[in-house]
Formats: structure tokens, sequence, C-alpha cells
């Protein structure tokens, strides 16, 4: 286990981070460049070495119901990698993107294409026909079964 100082050096090793003394000689870290009211980054780093890293809805990680993992036993590679985690995800506009989704015909039917969740799935009806990982292929394979974006001339 790394010890406060250990974790204390490495956490102030990311300029974008201000230090605030809090009760009982634990420190937090702030990110004030956040856009979110949420401005923690790492809470309660405290002299034995425990604390916690802010990571709520960051994928691949399991937080508490605060939105925090336990820095504990963390290695210093993990630590890092929390810490860049948290920052990018407070630094990140949450408005989403509209999905896209395009109508595909040809003489006897159409065909859907949507993005979900980094996708291209090609739908007859609610029926998913084919799904892709790149829009290009999704496009391809749609020509090579003759059809045609609507409202583009065949």
């Amino acid at each position: 286990m790394l010890t406060f100082e250990e974790k204390q050096k490495i956490i102030e090793s990311f300029p974008q981070l201000t230090r605030k003394e809090v009760s009982m000689k634990r420190l937090n870290y702030h990110y004030e460049d956040s856009l979110y009211e949420k401005t923690i980054v790492v809470q309660y780093l405290h002299p034995n070495g425990n604390g916690f890293i802010y990571l709520a809805d960051v994928p691949g990680y399991e937080t508490d119901g605060r939105g925090l993992v336990n820095i504990r036993e963390a290695t210093e590679k993990e630590i890092r990698a929390m810490i860049a985690d948290s920052i990018e995800a407070l630094s990140e506009d949450e408005e989403l993107e509209e999905a896209i989704e395009e109508a595909w015909i040809n003489d006897e039917s159409t065909l859907l294409l949507k993005e979900e969740e980094g996708f291209w799935n090609v739908y007859h009806g609610l029926n998913l026909e084919d799904s892709f990982g790149e829009y290009g292929e999704a496009v391809a394979y749609l020509k090579e079964e003759g059809f045609s974006f609507k409202g583009e001339e065949k």
C-alpha cells in the first residue's frame, strides 16, 4: 500500500488540481475548471492512506452511492489513471449528439440505418438485419444490396 505522502505526491503531480485541507487532517483536491457543480476529484485523502476519487458515470469503475472509488489499496498507476479519467469526465460537455438515423430504400423495401452506442445497425422494421463498427462499412453493405439513401437518386 502506498503511503499518504506517496499518494499526495502522485495527486499533486496533476497541476489542474487545487489542494484544500478539511477536518481530521484530511485533504481534498478540486478541479476548479469542472464544467459541473462537482469539483472534487480526490476526496478525504487521510494520513492513514485512505481516500476516494470521484468517478461517477465513468465506464470501467465500480463506485459507491456517491460516485466514489476507494484508493486505499490502489497502485500509483491506478491512481494516476483514475485521476486522469475523473478530470476528463468533469471536462466533457454532457450534451449528447443526436443519434443518426437514415432511411435507405430500394424498389421493394426501406431499411433504417441507426447509430447506437458506437455501432451502425441496419433494421428492417423492428428486426436487426446487420451491425457494423463503421459507418462506411454499413453504407457499403447497403449499396451492395441495392439500396440508396432516401432522397438520393439511385
